[in-house]
């Protein structure tokens, strides 16, 4: 895996600095303070990290259907939420997400996050987004790692 540097850009050069992460409430994704945010709300369920997602039709990119990257957006939650509440700074550095079926606005799903693997800096997480009959609408890898 390669060793990745989180760079911070600053007036016409790049600067290499810490990166401290906290929590202010307005995250896109849970925020309760962002007011166009999606305020998802997640629970453990076993080893399982979950958070409950509808699409609205403010989510769509085709008619009707769901965006994929807003899709991405909540699956990559899950498992960045997973990565702090099991007690790592760290935030994604990779993501991979598989569709395996549209969404149509409407729909509610449930996203599930677990964790791989804890090696070195590196923590491994997968994540699921799961219709009502519990198919597998999408499907996510990630790789998250300290901020430096």
């Amino acid at each position: 895996m390669p060793d990745f540097d989180w760079q911070i850009a600053r007036g016409s050069g790049v600067v290499s600095e810490p990166l401290a992460l906290r929590d202010d409430g307005g995250c896109f994704a849970c925020g309760e303070r962002n007011p166009i945010g999606l305020r998802l709300k997640s629970r453990w369920d076993g080893e399982e990290y979950l958070t409950d997602f509808t699409v609205r039709p403010e989510h769509a990119g085709w008619a009707g259907v769901a965006h994929g990257g807003l899709l991405a957006t909540v699956l990559d939650e899950v498992m960045a939420r997973l990565v702090w509440e099991k007690g790592h700074t760290a935030i994604t550095a990779k993501l991979e997400v598989r569709f395996r079926r549209p969404v149509k606005v409407g729909e509610p799903l449930v996203v599930a996050g677990w964790l791989v693997r804890a090696s070195g800096r590196a923590v491994e997480t997968r994540a699921e987004a799961r219709a009502g009959d519990g198919s597998v609408v999408a499907e996510a890898a990630a790789i998250a790692l300290p901020p430096r």
